[in-house]
């Protein structure tokens, strides 16, 4: 009989099950004791009960274990200095959105070559970056994209994402209300906030949704709901970090008294209208919301400004990079071949600025 499906699937390759990656790199007592205290300690941010500010900074992808591990190192030497006024959580993304095609991630091609995709590969070699980095006593964070990454990676992850391409998706608002970290949604690419309420809406609610167990066998999920999931403002049409957007969001966020009144800023993406360069001045103005002052001139101070994110790498920039052409061997560790980044020192200044001030 003539098939009626797979009709464009040239094949199929099995993956490693999320229990058996679970037992070649197991979860260790340092690592274990870093998620769920970061994790604790990330929700009483979020409730307003402990004043710290957070701030997640990190590369826009994680393209080499060198990078990852480097990166983090100079993140912990920082964290000694000013943990007890902003808690730094690293981003730790191997799975990028792409508008159209292009490179999606160390997960999905860990050899950055668009022939190899070696799944297999790079869901160990993130697993060991996260283990590594969290045995450093560094918090992490990842956008979620995929089932099959979150099944695998979700026990040494300390906060998630969902990114404004996925915000309206019914799945990642399913999965969310069964996370055990917090999770912050992006407004939509056109600025949208109603989508991202809805989802928080959403995803604070039980679910019953289909998914897979912890062996990835296909099966019902009954969620519990999750209460810290929260709104991340990226800008959209224009930026959003003005304190005219922040007084809409938490408009919005009022209507809706299970909903924590807790906002994230991100300094990149549409609120620094793509340019690495303007993230310090849109960190800065955020910093002065939160604060209430600066150099003497008082204005209201809001502390539903929960934190911020930054798009940092050990160098600043990007370098030139053509999918598939260009060779992995020939690219610089240390510099994005995604979005654009500020460098290490920029964000050290930056944070210990913000650390003086708090």
């Amino acid at each position: 009989m003539q098939l009626t499906y797979d009709l464009n699937v040239e094949r199929r390759t099995p993956i490693i099950s999320p229990e058996k990656l679970r037992q070649e790199l197991p979860m260790t007592a340092t690592a274990t004791r870093t998620v769920l205290q970061s994790r604790r300690e990330i929700q009483t941010i979020l409730d307003q009960t402990d004043d710290r500010l957070l701030v997640v900074t990190g590369p826009c992808s994680i393209i080499s274990e060198r990078q990852a591990l480097r990166y983090a190192e100079l993140l912990a030497g920082l964290q000694t200095n000013v943990n007890d006024k902003i808690k730094l959580v690293m981003r730790v993304y191997f799975e990028k959105p792409r508008t159209n095609v292009g490179f999606k991630g160390l997960i999905s091609d860990p050899h950055i070559d668009q022939k190899t995709y070696a799944v297999d590969e790079g869901l160990r070699k993130a697993r060991r970056i996260l283990l590594a980095i969290t045995e450093m006593g560094i918090a992490t964070a990842t956008e979620i994209l995929s089932q099959t990454a979150a099944e695998r990676l979700a026990g040494l992850i300390c906060w998630a994402c969902i990114g404004a391409r996925t915000t309206e998706s019914q799945n990642h608002r399913e999965w969310a209300s069964a996370f055990s970290m917090p999770v912050g949604f992006k407004n939509g690419t056109d600025g949208n906030l109603e989508t991202a309420v809805n989802a928080l809406v959403a995803a604070s609610t039980p679910q019953v949704f289909i998914g897979n167990d912890p062996v990835g066998v296909t099966s019902r999920v009954f969620s519990k709901g999750n209460r810290y999931c929260h709104l991340v403002l990226r800008g959209g049409k224009r930026p959003n970090y003005d304190p005219a957007s922040i007084d809409e969001a938490n408009a919005k966020l009022a209507r809706h008294a299970n909903l924590l009144s807790a906002l994230l800023i991100d300094c990149s993406h549409k609120n620094s209208n793509k340019d690495f360069r303007k993230q310090s001045e849109v960190f800065n103005h955020v910093l002065i919301q939160r604060l209430g002052h600066t150099n003497g001139v008082y204005i209201r101070p809001n502390p539903t400004i929960r934190g911020m994110m930054l798009e940092s790498n050990v160098e600043e920039g990007s370098q030139p990079f053509v999918y598939g052409e260009t060779r992995r061997e020939d690219l610089n560790p240390f510099v994005s071949i995604t979005d654009p980044c500020i460098g290490w020192q920029e964000t050290e200044e930056l944070i210990l600025s913000a650390h003086a001030q708090l």
